[in-house]
């Protein structure tokens, strides 16, 4: 990926001064730790106070996106989400086509594929980017055309995630990044179900520190297989790709903090991003040390660091929001999906799902029946002149001879219109937002790990 240079000025700061708050910070931290049990949970009032940041919707029991009453106070601004499509060799054309389903002007968006795919692809992934009307003027999606060495089931996994969050914070011109509210981090063989329009609308309603991560503190067989098992990925420092290989010693399981685990794909809120970036009490870094070392580290890093923060165990909900078909046991790789897994897809109520095939004919149905996408086009929103294209709005584009509503700058404004994918979302996230999943839920610790 791409470095920048840290600005000059921070470089002037007193450093007499800097430790002075640095101190009073770890006293007060240790003051509040001494005076807390161990996992405290937060009031029951955290979703109910009158804040408006931490204020939660009726979706307790709400099932539908639409109400019958008028809110009482104005709906909030729909969210912005900072996407990340990751991809290997041969994944180009599927990053492309995952891009333009969930191209939204007020989202962010970097593409990264990693160093085994060809130079060419990465360029013309960014030509695609320059040529497209919409996508180059609203200049919110970054190709990374310094790619990261990627091992599968090694950290690098995890590092080129982290380096993803640390560039959409630290921004392309050395400065703050664009304002995004979750991360979302994706494969090119996932899929949206949703549009982005049902996605805001029904995000808008959620406390912006929510993380959606799927997890348990059961690993059961993970135990001897992954944690007490040391491996080293070359591509942490080798320019070439190579296997991973394993340290014939095993190590015991940590005591200074307890080990999740569950799926690589989360949806982070933008405070739960921070700390993993700038680590203020140095959990994040210790845990990412220790699953330098650990196959399969996506699989736990974060999930670890969430549930042993007293800050953000509380902000998880049990869910990596995905459809996928796995076998029970689950093997190493979920199912390719296809037609014949429409019905399970549309009743998870999941915004996304995995694995696809590339060009699979399912996912022309999905662009046809729950995204209103053509061919090679951006899938449709409010921000962009759908009606205006159906009177012959000289302003868009063409492609293939059709016309493309969704093909020039504009929009990007507040307005959405969700159709009939937030009402299945929504039933979704009530279920997992209501009292029986929730807290129950919730970074729960098995006392056998």
């Amino acid at each position: 990926m791409d470095t920048h240079a840290v600005p000059r000025a921070a470089a002037t700061v007193d450093l007499r001064w800097l430790l002075s708050v640095a101190a009073g910070a770890v006293f007060a931290l240790l003051l509040l730790l001494a005076a807390s049990p161990p996992f405290p949970l937060r009031p029951a009032s955290l979703f109910t106070t009158t804040s408006p940041r931490r204020a939660l919707p009726p979706l307790f029991v709400e099932s539908s996106s639409t109400l019958s009453a008028p809110p009482p106070t104005p709906p909030p601004s729909p969210p912005r989400f900072a996407y990340l499509i990751s991809g290997s060799a041969g994944d180009a054309p599927m990053m492309r086509r995952c891009l333009l389903a969930l191209y939204h002007p007020r989202n962010s968006y970097i593409l990264h594929l990693d160093a085994e795919a060809p130079d060419d692809d990465r360029a013309g992934l960014a030509a695609f980017v320059a040529a497209h009307p919409a996508l180059s003027a609203a200049a919110n999606v970054r190709v990374i055309r310094k790619a990261n060495l990627v091992t599968y089931r090694g950290p690098t996994m995890v590092t080129t995630t982290l380096h993803a969050a640390a560039a959409f914070l630290w921004g392309r011109g050395g400065g703050r990044g664009a304002d995004w509210d979750w991360f979302i981090n994706l494969s090119a063989s996932d899929y949206p179900l949703v549009t982005q329009d049902d996605l805001m609308h029904v995000f808008s309603k959620l406390p912006r520190d929510l993380n959606f991560i799927d997890h348990t503190s059961d690993i059961g067989w993970k135990a001897f297989a992954r944690a007490m098992p040391m491996i080293v990925d070359p591509a942490l420092y080798m320019k070439t790709k190579g296997e991973l290989f394993w340290i014939p010693e095993r190590r015991s399981l940590p005591t200074a903090f307890k080990l999740f685990t569950g799926s690589a794909w989360m949806v982070l809120s933008r405070p739960f991003v921070e700390y993993l970036i700038w680590g203020w009490d140095n959990l994040p870094r210790t845990v990412l040390m220790y699953y330098a070392n650990f196959i399969s580290s996506p699989e736990g890093y974060f999930h670890t660091v969430a549930c042993n923060a007293g800050e953000f165990r509380n902000t998880t909900v049990n869910s990596d929001l995905h459809f996928i078909s796995w076998d029970n046991p689950p093997m190493q790789h979920p199912h390719y999906l296809a037609d014949a897994d429409w019905g399970p897809m549309l009743a998870s109520g999941a915004p996304f799902a995995r694995k696809f095939r590339r060009d699979d004919p399912v996912l022309d149905r999905i662009d046809a029946d729950l995204l209103s996408r053509r061919p090679g086009m951006v899938a449709p929103g409010a921000w962009c002149g759908v009606a205006a294209a159906a009177d012959g709005d000289s302003n868009s584009t063409t492609t293939g001879g059709a016309v493309d509503p969704c093909g020039v700058a504009g929009g990007g404004g507040e307005a959405v219109r969700p159709g009939p994918g937030a009402d299945r979302l929504q039933r979704l996230v009530a279920s997992l937002l209501s009292e029986e999943n929730f807290r129950p839920r919730q970074c729960k610790v098995v006392e056998a790990n």
